[in-house]
């Protein structure tokens, strides 16, 4: 059995925000320390971050984790770029990958081990978390799609990849709202702040 990877999206420039989300506090560390702790407290078997616009800060707070990384040169072009960047960065075999955008640290080990078990029962190649009938984070991709999302263009986005390929796609239904709750804005932040328990 090859390696589940973890692909998780950090390069954005953060807009909507007065300062880098992925370093914002969240419980006693970072939002992107967090993220990287559930993703490795999880059945993932390895985990790289793809670093863009506040790289080098992000890279100082998590160099002692054990994660790879890779520079996204261009970020500014959106989250598709990130993932091919990611991509292009995986070994050459491996099963499949899971495709985390970092601003979702609410997202635990469950959810994640909950798309790889599925995955691992069924012949469906892309698996995504469903909550209330709603599409979340993260997306598994079986390793036979990499061409593929290497194809996308810039306009159609990751999303694109489910609609071209439906017979491929595993909804699962989670019992965890966080999978449709990412930080965006400062009110984005403070509600995810208030779900802490």
């Amino acid at each position: 059995m090859k390696d589940i990877l973890a692909i998780i999206l950090a390069a954005g420039e953060s807009k909507r925000m007065d300062s880098p989300k992925m370093l914002l506090p969240y419980k006693d560390k970072t939002i992107i320390e967090t993220v990287i702790e559930n993703i490795i407290s999880s059945k993932v078997d390895k985990a790289m971050v793809v670093l863009g616009a506040t790289g080098n800060k992000i890279l100082e707070r998590i160099k002692e984790l054990p994660v790879t990384h890779c520079f996204n040169d261009n970020y500014k072009e959106g989250m598709l770029s990130s993932v091919k960047c990611g991509f292009s960065n995986l070994p050459d075999k491996y099963e499949a990958a899971i495709v985390f955008p970092g601003d979702y640290p609410g997202i635990g080990p469950d959810v994640i081990n909950m798309l790889i078990e599925s995955f691992r029962k069924t012949k469906k190649k892309i698996i995504i978390p469903l909550f209330g009938g709603k599409r979340g984070h993260p997306i598994l991709i079986s390793y036979v799609y990499r061409g593929k999302v290497m194809d996308l263009k810039p306009e159609e986005g990751l999303r694109a990849l489910p609609v071209k390929f439906p017979d491929d796609v595993l909804e699962v239904n989670v019992d965890d709202p966080a999978v449709l709750r990412d930080v965006d804005t400062l009110e984005d932040y403070i509600n995810e702040l208030n779900q802490i328990t």
